[in-house]
């Protein structure tokens, strides 16, 4: 569906917004690309709809390497590509309905295929009664789902989303990402979500690039990337979500080691294979320790829950390090505080 291969941008010959991109991203995915300001997010926006094109290395989509085809070529290929935008980028002087119709009116569909295009979609988004308010009338999430109408008008089979929720506050964010994932569920629309807010990421992407300086730091499956962390940059982004949460602040550790003075305090980090298993309870049996949970938390991604246990073990040195290394056999990553 998408792939990327080798790619560079770069502009005025120094600037190098893209270095070495390679991605993928599969037919019905709903795929995550995060980093922060400047590490490159609107660059690859750019390239993926055709707007421009990569300096050297392959951009295909659908099968097409945009680098390789004519600008018409690529201006019909974006036919097939839905675009959110962050601040909605709506005609103010359009009803609702007239902004949804908007794109239909350019590929020269007629008045009757525009008028029922427009109330499916209206009904999709729930909007069908405000279909001759203006965009001065609605409210930041009702200006954000006639976005998502008009960019599903042509009947896209890609839909990217820049930062659309960025302008949106915590409830209208929840509403607006159940609205895309009910959208996918009934379509299989290819999604691809562009956002510097890893709740965004965890709240509804099966699959994550992380991008910092103009590279892929990491991707994968999120639950894989959020279970086995490489980079500080995505260290840093899952430091905004519970998966780090207050608890967790190196200021609340030292104060648990000041009460909690026998042994050693491990933090136990589970995934869905684990987190069924009464892994603790067993191993009391085979090794002579005793434990103390002292606080935890359990986290859900879009494909899978993770679990995190913070928990005093005591007992002899040997015994606390046969613990762990058995927990590590487990598939349980471990970390000694």
């Amino acid at each position: 569906m998408i792939e990327l291969k080798k790619v560079n941008k770069i502009y005025n010959n120094k600037v190098h917004a893209l270095k070495d991109i390679n991605l993928k991203v599969e037919k019905g995915d709903i795929y995550g690309i995060i980093g922060y300001s400047g590490a490159g997010k609107s660059t690859l926006v750019r390239l993926l709809n055709g707007l421009e094109v990569a300096t050297d290395g392959e951009v295909i989509i659908d099968g097409d390497d945009f680098n390789k085809i004519t600008e018409e070529q690529r201006r019909l290929k974006r036919q097939r590509i839905g675009m959110i935008f962050q601040h909605f980028n709506l005609l103010w002087s359009r009803t609702v309905a007239e902004n949804i119709a908007f794109p239909l009116e350019i590929l020269g569909k007629s008045k009757t295929e525009i008028k029922e295009r427009v109330e499916e979609l209206a009904k999709l988004v729930g909007l069908e009664d405000r279909l001759n308010a203006y965009p001065s009338q609605l409210s930041g999430g009702q200006k954000q789902r006639v976005g998502i109408a008009r960019a599903l008008a042509g009947n896209p089979s890609i839909l990217l989303c820049d930062e659309a929720t960025s302008a949106l506050d915590p409830e209208t964010t929840a509403e607006v990402l159940n609205l895309i994932k009910e959208i996918h569920n009934k379509t299989n629309i290819t999604v691809v979500l562009i956002t510097h807010e890893m709740n965004v990421i965890k709240t509804i992407c099966t699959k994550v690039a992380v991008i910092d300086g103009g590279t892929i730091a990491e991707n994968g499956l999120v639950s894989e990337v959020f279970y086995h962390p490489t980079q500080e940059v995505t260290k840093k982004f899952l430091a905004q979500t519970s998966f780090a949460s207050e608890f967790e602040e190196r200021e609340n550790i030292e104060e648990w080691k000041k009460v909690f003075t026998d042994g050693i305090i491990i933090k136990f980090t589970f995934d869905n294979n684990t987190s069924k298993k009464p892994i603790l309870s067993t191993l009391i049996k085979e090794i002579d320790f005793d434990f103390n949970i002292i606080n935890g938390h359990i986290d859900k991604t879009a494909n899978a829950n993770i679990g995190t246990l913070f928990v005093q073990l005591i007992g002899s040195k040997e015994n606390t390090d046969k613990v762990i290394a058995r927990l590590n056999e487990l598939g349980i990553l471990t970390e000694v505080l």
